[in-house]
Protein backbone atom coordinates (compact mmCIF):
# COMPACT_ATOMS: atom_id res chain seq x y z
CA UNK A 1 0.00 0.00 0.00
CA UNK A 2 2.36 2.42 -0.97
CA UNK A 3 0.16 5.69 -1.30
CA UNK A 4 -1.61 5.12 1.68
CA UNK A 5 -1.00 7.77 4.76
CA UNK A 6 -1.64 5.95 8.55
CA UNK A 7 -2.35 7.85 11.62
CA UNK A 8 -2.83 7.07 15.08
CA UNK A 9 -5.01 9.37 17.70
CA UNK A 10 -4.49 9.15 21.18
CA UNK A 11 -6.86 10.96 23.53
CA UNK A 12 -8.92 10.67 26.36
CA UNK A 13 -12.69 9.10 26.61
CA UNK A 14 -15.17 11.88 25.82
CA UNK A 15 -12.99 14.37 23.63
CA UNK A 16 -13.47 12.94 20.56
CA UNK A 17 -10.67 11.54 19.51
CA UNK A 18 -13.16 8.51 17.86
CA UNK A 19 -14.91 11.11 16.20
CA UNK A 20 -12.77 12.80 14.67
CA UNK A 21 -11.21 9.38 13.05
CA UNK A 22 -14.83 8.61 12.22
CA UNK A 23 -15.18 12.34 10.64
CA UNK A 24 -11.91 12.18 8.51
CA UNK A 25 -12.53 9.02 7.01
CA UNK A 26 -15.97 9.69 5.93
CA UNK A 27 -14.64 13.30 3.97
CA UNK A 28 -12.12 10.99 2.25
CA UNK A 29 -14.03 8.68 1.24
CA UNK A 30 -16.47 11.21 -0.06
CA UNK A 31 -13.58 12.59 -2.14
CA UNK A 32 -13.00 9.15 -3.75
CA UNK A 33 -10.50 7.80 -1.06
CA UNK A 34 -10.36 4.26 0.28
CA UNK A 35 -10.38 5.15 4.13
CA UNK A 36 -10.43 2.99 7.43
CA UNK A 37 -11.55 4.73 10.96
CA UNK A 38 -11.79 2.91 13.91
CA UNK A 39 -10.77 2.44 17.53
CA UNK A 40 -9.26 0.05 19.75
CA UNK A 41 -11.48 -0.61 22.24
CA UNK A 42 -10.95 -1.57 25.83
CA UNK A 43 -12.61 -1.24 28.99
CA UNK A 44 -12.70 2.59 27.88
CA UNK A 45 -14.25 5.35 30.24
CA UNK A 46 -14.55 9.08 30.35
CA UNK A 47 -11.68 10.16 30.88
CA UNK A 48 -9.36 6.99 30.11
CA UNK A 49 -6.51 6.58 27.34
CA UNK A 50 -7.96 5.48 23.92
CA UNK A 51 -6.73 4.91 20.60
CA UNK A 52 -8.09 5.60 17.21
CA UNK A 53 -6.71 4.92 13.80
CA UNK A 54 -7.02 5.84 10.20
CA UNK A 55 -6.10 4.38 6.89
CA UNK A 56 -6.38 6.52 3.63
CA UNK A 57 -5.16 5.54 0.18
CA UNK A 58 -5.98 5.76 -3.13
CA UNK A 59 -5.29 2.23 -3.21
CA UNK A 60 -7.45 -0.86 -2.17
CA UNK A 61 -6.98 -1.20 1.45
CA UNK A 62 -6.36 -4.96 2.53
CA UNK A 63 -4.84 -4.53 5.86
CA UNK A 64 -7.37 -4.83 8.76
CA UNK A 65 -5.17 -4.26 11.67
CA UNK A 66 -3.94 -1.92 14.05
CA UNK A 67 -1.78 0.51 13.01
CA UNK A 68 1.60 0.09 14.51
CA UNK A 69 3.65 2.01 12.59
CA UNK A 70 1.93 5.72 12.04
CA UNK A 71 2.71 8.60 9.52
CA UNK A 72 1.05 10.89 11.86
CA UNK A 73 0.29 10.53 15.25
CA UNK A 74 -2.31 12.79 17.02
CA UNK A 75 -2.41 14.00 20.39
CA UNK A 76 -5.48 15.08 21.56
CA UNK A 77 -4.84 15.67 25.41
CA UNK A 78 -1.11 16.65 26.43
CA UNK A 79 -1.05 14.67 29.48
CA UNK A 80 -0.97 11.36 27.42
CA UNK A 81 2.70 12.10 27.25
CA UNK A 82 3.42 11.37 30.54
CA UNK A 83 1.48 8.08 30.80
CA UNK A 84 1.44 7.00 26.82
CA UNK A 85 4.52 6.60 24.58
CA UNK A 86 2.75 8.27 21.97
CA UNK A 87 5.95 8.20 19.39
CA UNK A 88 5.60 4.79 19.56
CA UNK A 89 6.52 3.41 15.92
CA UNK A 90 6.48 7.04 14.57
CA UNK A 91 8.27 7.22 11.18
CA UNK A 92 10.49 9.75 11.73
CA UNK A 93 9.68 11.28 8.14
CA UNK A 94 6.36 11.69 9.91
CA UNK A 95 4.90 13.91 12.00
CA UNK A 96 3.44 14.39 15.79
CA UNK A 97 0.19 17.19 16.32
CA UNK A 98 -0.15 17.77 19.56
CA UNK A 99 -2.89 19.89 21.62
CA UNK A 100 -1.04 22.59 24.07
CA UNK A 101 -0.29 25.94 23.74
CA UNK A 102 3.11 25.09 24.44
CA UNK A 103 5.41 25.46 21.43
CA UNK A 104 7.12 22.38 19.52
CA UNK A 105 10.41 23.18 21.35
CA UNK A 106 8.93 23.22 24.70
CA UNK A 107 7.40 19.59 23.84
CA UNK A 108 10.04 17.99 22.15
CA UNK A 109 11.92 16.57 25.26
CA UNK A 110 8.64 14.72 26.20
CA UNK A 111 8.74 12.67 22.62
CA UNK A 112 11.61 9.70 23.67
CA UNK A 113 14.33 11.49 21.25
CA UNK A 114 11.55 11.53 18.65
CA UNK A 115 13.20 14.12 15.86
CA UNK A 116 11.03 14.43 13.27
CA UNK A 117 8.22 17.35 12.70
CA UNK A 118 6.22 18.24 15.61
CA UNK A 119 3.43 20.35 15.05
CA UNK A 120 1.45 21.93 18.26
CA UNK A 121 -2.11 23.69 18.25
CA UNK A 122 -3.91 25.06 21.03
CA UNK A 123 -7.04 22.94 20.10
CA UNK A 124 -8.62 24.01 23.74
CA UNK A 125 -8.26 27.73 23.13
CA UNK A 126 -9.95 27.46 19.93
CA UNK A 127 -12.73 25.35 20.41
CA UNK A 128 -13.39 27.44 23.55
CA UNK A 129 -13.51 30.51 21.13
CA UNK A 130 -15.12 29.29 18.64
CA UNK A 131 -17.85 26.57 20.59
CA UNK A 132 -18.46 27.66 23.75
CA UNK A 133 -16.75 24.83 25.20
CA UNK A 134 -13.72 22.31 25.34
CA UNK A 135 -14.25 20.00 22.24
CA UNK A 136 -10.64 19.99 21.09
CA UNK A 137 -11.70 17.29 18.50
CA UNK A 138 -13.15 19.28 15.75
CA UNK A 139 -9.87 21.47 15.92
CA UNK A 140 -6.75 18.89 16.11
CA UNK A 141 -9.13 17.00 12.90
CA UNK A 142 -8.21 20.40 11.13
CA UNK A 143 -4.82 20.33 11.98
CA UNK A 144 -4.69 16.74 10.80
CA UNK A 145 -5.63 17.38 7.66
CA UNK A 146 -3.42 20.62 7.30
CA UNK A 147 -0.59 18.85 8.65
CA UNK A 148 -0.59 15.52 6.89
CA UNK A 149 -1.77 16.80 3.55
CA UNK A 150 -4.15 14.32 2.87
CA UNK A 151 -6.76 16.69 1.12
CA UNK A 152 -7.34 19.62 -0.50
CA UNK A 153 -8.25 22.76 2.73
CA UNK A 154 -11.18 23.49 0.18
CA UNK A 155 -12.40 20.14 -0.20
CA UNK A 156 -12.47 19.21 3.48
CA UNK A 157 -14.08 22.37 4.89
CA UNK A 158 -16.70 21.80 2.05
CA UNK A 159 -17.22 18.58 3.22
CA UNK A 160 -17.08 19.19 6.61
CA UNK A 161 -19.92 21.74 6.01
CA UNK A 162 -22.12 19.68 4.54
CA UNK A 163 -21.52 17.15 7.38
CA UNK A 164 -22.16 19.24 9.97
CA UNK A 165 -25.12 20.47 8.25
CA UNK A 166 -26.66 17.06 7.89
CA UNK A 167 -25.41 16.28 11.66
CA UNK A 168 -26.69 19.80 13.26
CA UNK A 169 -29.54 20.73 11.14
CA UNK A 170 -31.80 22.10 13.94
CA UNK A 171 -28.52 23.81 15.73
CA UNK A 172 -27.35 26.15 12.90
CA UNK A 173 -25.22 28.02 15.78
CA UNK A 174 -23.17 24.54 15.91
CA UNK A 175 -22.12 24.45 12.51
CA UNK A 176 -20.88 28.05 12.57
CA UNK A 177 -18.92 27.11 15.67
CA UNK A 178 -17.51 24.42 13.73
CA UNK A 179 -16.54 26.00 11.08
CA UNK A 180 -15.00 28.87 12.22
CA UNK A 181 -12.81 25.96 14.57
CA UNK A 182 -12.20 24.18 11.52
CA UNK A 183 -10.67 27.36 9.81
CA UNK A 184 -8.49 28.53 12.99
CA UNK A 185 -6.59 25.36 13.71
CA UNK A 186 -5.77 25.33 9.90
CA UNK A 187 -4.42 29.17 10.51
CA UNK A 188 -2.95 27.79 13.94
CA UNK A 189 -0.62 25.49 11.73
CA UNK A 190 0.01 28.05 8.67
CA UNK A 191 -2.44 26.36 6.65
Amino acid sequence: MKNTLEIRWHGRGGQGAKTAALLLADVCFKTGQNVQGFPEYGPERMGAPITAFNRISTDPIRVHSNIYYPDVVVVVDETLLHSVDVTNGLKEEGAIIVNTPKPAEEIRPMLNGYAGKVVTVDARAISEETLGKNFPNTPMLAATVAVSGVMEKTAFIDNMHESFAHKFAKKPEVIDGNMKALEAAFAAVGA
